[in-house]
Parts: structure tokens; sequence; C-alpha cells
């Protein structure tokens, strides 16, 4: 997978995904960033899997807000992207665990990336007004709706990764919520998809 990414993006590019690859493998080792099963499967299972969040809406600026940020999946891998395809586009990371915040700072620096962290809990965040908002492997669907809807500015998108349990999760949410939706399905899983939500409001 590695060798099928580098023709897609420029050798800078290219290069700060190695370096962050082996950030992401060196702090593993200390603390729990990704499962220590999924680290020889790297760039499929959490690189890749992040770069066709950036692809389903190619945005050229504005905010995302990458909810639950962890070890920065999709969020720095939106501002790798970013750096390159849309300078004006500024990045958030949202992560309440203080080693992981410490992570995706550590990360932004030696990336050089215009990369902001928020060492804080979702519920305690300012509302961000974003344009984007991503989360992955964060919480049910019907959750991350409550956690994104205070922070969405009004024509806001929301990417959320989503795996084989989606539309149960859907249909239960669905009478919290309503919002428009399109589904793609992942290109590194069969049986994940990437929910686009726009629109989204409370249900009346």
């Amino acid at each position: 997978m590695r060798d099928s990414i580098k023709p897609t993006v420029s050798r800078e590019t290219f290069e700060r995904l190695e370096v962050y690859a082996s950030l992401l493998q060196k702090w593993t080792k200390k603390i729990n960033l990704i499962s220590r099963s999924t680290v020889d499967d790297l760039w499929s299972r959490h690189i890749d899997d992040s770069i066709q969040v950036y692809d389903f809406v190619m945005p050229s600026s504005g905010l995302w807000v990458d909810l639950g940020s962890g070890a920065g999946l999709p969020g720095v891998i939106i501002a790798i992207l970013a750096a390159e395809r849309a300078p004006d586009l500024r990045v958030r990371c949202v992560e309440s665990d203080l080693r992981k915040a410490a992570f995706l700072t550590t990360a932004a620096r030696e990336l050089g990336l215009q990369m902001s962290v928020e060492a804080a809990r979702i519920e305690t965040l300012v509302p961000q007004r974003a344009d984007y908002i991503s989360a992955r492997a964060l919480a049910p669907f019907d959750k991350l709706c409550a956690y994104a809807h205070p922070h969405l500015s009004p024509d806001g998108l929301c990417l959320f990764q989503k795996g084989v349990q989606h539309e149960k999760e859907r249909l239960k949410a669905e009478k919290n919520w309503q919002f428009d939706l399109v589904i793609r399905n992942s290109r590194t899983n069969p049986q994940a998809v990437i929910y686009k939500i726009g629109a989204l409001r409370r249900a009346t």
C-alpha cells in the first residue's frame, strides 16, 4: 500500500507521510495510539483509510475539526494533504488524553503543519463553527451527531467513518436527528463506509 500511495501525492507530501508513520510507530510503543496488531498494515489500515476521507470532499479552505483525534487519524493526514493541496484549510485536532495530545503537538511541529491541538473534552469546547468535522472509531453514530452538532457551521459537513454496524447505528440515530446523507464504501475495508452528513439538525 505504501508504494501505491507514493505516485498519488507529491514527494514532499509523501515524505511527510513517511515521517508521520515513523512517529506513530515510535510512540505506539509507549502509549496506545493504534492497535499493535495493525502496525504492520499501517499504510492501508490507517494512512490510506484517512486519505480517502480527504478525497471524499476535496476541501479548499475553511476549518476542519477532527474530534477524538487520538493518533491523528484522520486529522494529521488531512493536515499533511492540505499543506500542499489546500493551504487555506485550517485543521484542529481535539483530544482529551494528554499523552495523545502531546503526540499530536509533536507531529504538528516535526511535520511543519499549520495544525492546532485542543487538549480538551469535546463537550467543553466553545462552538467551533467548523466547515468540516471528522471522527473515526470514536462513538456510535447517534452520539457523534450530538458531539458534532454544536460545532458545525450552518453549511458544515460531517465525515464519519463507520464499520459493519453502521446501518443499525443510523436507524437508531434517525430517532433523534435529521440530516442529508451520502454514503461511500471504504476502499480499505469492504465492511466499512464513510458517511458525509449535511444539514444536521435535531429531529422534530
